[in-house]
């Protein structure tokens, strides 16, 4: 089982470019079993991508929030998360029954990234140990090695805005129940890292956002 566990729909409005129909189509086509839809603090495009996956492809219904302190990712959500103190945040993750994963913690060139300390290790659930957009893949490693320190679950994902993008790092098990595997760290992480030409994409699409007409 092949899942990409970090990717964005035009839901997330300021990075996001891809449809959701778009999306499940490009990682049916790359030979994943599953995607984590993760947009910015809302569910509406994992939750419509899931519309048009029906059984073809498993959904994995997230969202990358905004707290206090920077980003965390809740996977197998059912609802939107309201919150925005970071504990708070992780609370309603474990109340929809939900996993916790910080995304890109050692990101240096992330304003948004959240650099978990010893005392978060008891609300969380895993670090991103591969992130496809992390310039420097020194900031992935230190992922890796904070997860193996704390014993924490450790993921990966493309973190796709453009369709080029899916499918190029995630997670495979032989587990076909994806959440227990997360949580029991019977996962294995896998990635190449996107062209540096996606970030430039990605700005110019912001820059686009900005300024167009309504």
């Amino acid at each position: 089982m092949k899942f990409d566990m970090h990717s964005h729909t035009n839901y997330s409005p300021r990075c996001g470019f891809m449809e959701p129909k778009t999306l499940v189509k490009i990682a049916r086509k790359r030979g994943l079993d599953g995607i984590a839809v993760t947009d910015h603090d809302t569910i509406k495009g994992s939750v419509k991508a899931r519309e048009y996956a029906e059984k073809s492809l498993e959904i994995i219904i997230g969202s990358e929030v905004m707290t206090s302190r920077g980003e965390v990712i809740g996977l197998f959500l059912s609802e939107e998360i309201q919150s925005t103190d970071l504990i708070d945040v992780v609370e309603e993750i474990h109340d929809q029954n939900g996993v916790a994963v910080v995304p890109h913690p050692f990101d240096t060139l992330r304003k948004s990234a959240l650099r978990p300390t010893e005392d978060d290790v008891k609300y969380l659930d895993g670090v991103e140990g591969f992130n496809a957009r992390n310039v420097y893949q020194k900031s992935n490693m230190d992922a890796i090695e904070f997860g193996k320190k704390h014993k924490l679950a450790i993921t990966a994902g493309s973190d796709a805005h453009f369709s080029n993008e899916i499918g190029n790092a995630g997670i495979i098990t032989d587990d076909e129940d994806i959440r227990e595997a997360i949580l029991s760290r019977k996962i294995e992480i896998f990635g190449k890292r996107s062209g540096i030409y996606n970030h430039a994409f990605t700005k110019g699409l912001k820059l686009w956002r900005k300024i167009k007409p309504f």
